[in-house]
């Protein structure tokens, strides 16, 4: 009967500490290529959510900035979804979009945090936050949503609100609709969009009635 070689946990374990360091190594002072694969590979390691975020400030490649951000999609740590939320505040579009597409992946995750988001000081904030709502799989999105537009008093957010319930909103939001056309009665397309998504919704219940 052959003989079936012992694992060895300690050099396993060495062997995964030693891949670790050297990823991280390489994520700091790697070629471009090499610190997009450091990026990637980091992706695969437990705990290394914070290092690949904290390693965003200072990447100035936007191929290994891409690859960063789906390591953290990847990793899915709800520790690092602050962090993220501060890229909301960046100078560069494309980290707040980047930003906006990996919150937008991390429904269960970002949920508690979408409260104070629709409520920050900042009108482009909500506005992101609304962008998140787009296409985050949350079953209190339409809820979020109503709730943001019968307080709600920039034009803008307001719009990104009611372009957002195209997709997802139903009955409970006629009031708040009907509510927010009144608000706004010398805002010509906030008319338009209450008045197409209140026909949209008002037309389904009908079909779904007959």
């Amino acid at each position: 009967m052959p003989l079936i070689p012992q694992s060895e946990p300690s050099a396993s374990k060495s062997a995964r500490k030693t891949s670790r360091s050297t990823l991280q190594r390489q994520l700091a002072d790697g070629s471009e290529s090499k610190r997009r694969a450091a990026a990637l590979g980091l992706a695969e390691i437990d705990g290394a959510a914070p290092l690949l975020l904290a390693r965003l400030a200072d990447e100035p490649s936007p191929l290994v900035r891409a690859a960063l951000f789906d390591a953290l999609a990847e990793q899915n740590d709800a520790d690092t979804v602050p962090g993220i939320i501060d890229l909301l505040s960046s100078d560069t579009a494309e980290m707040r979009n980047e930003a906006v597409t990996l919150l937008q992946k991390m429904s269960t995750a970002v949920a508690g945090h979408m409260a104070p988001l629709l409520q920050s000081p900042d009108p482009d904030v909500r506005i992101m936050a609304v962008d998140i709502l787009r296409l985050l799989p949350h079953p209190d999105a339409p809820l979020w949503l109503r709730d943001l537009l019968m307080r709600e008093t920039h034009t803008n957010v307001v719009g990104t609100a009611i372009d957002r319930l195209t997709d997802i909103g139903g009955p409970e939001h006629l009031a708040a609709l009907r509510e927010v056309s009144t608000r706004f009665a010398d805002e010509p397309y906030i008319q338009f969009a209450a008045d197409t998504v209140i026909a949209r919704i008002e037309n389904i219940a009908a079909g779904s009635a007959g």
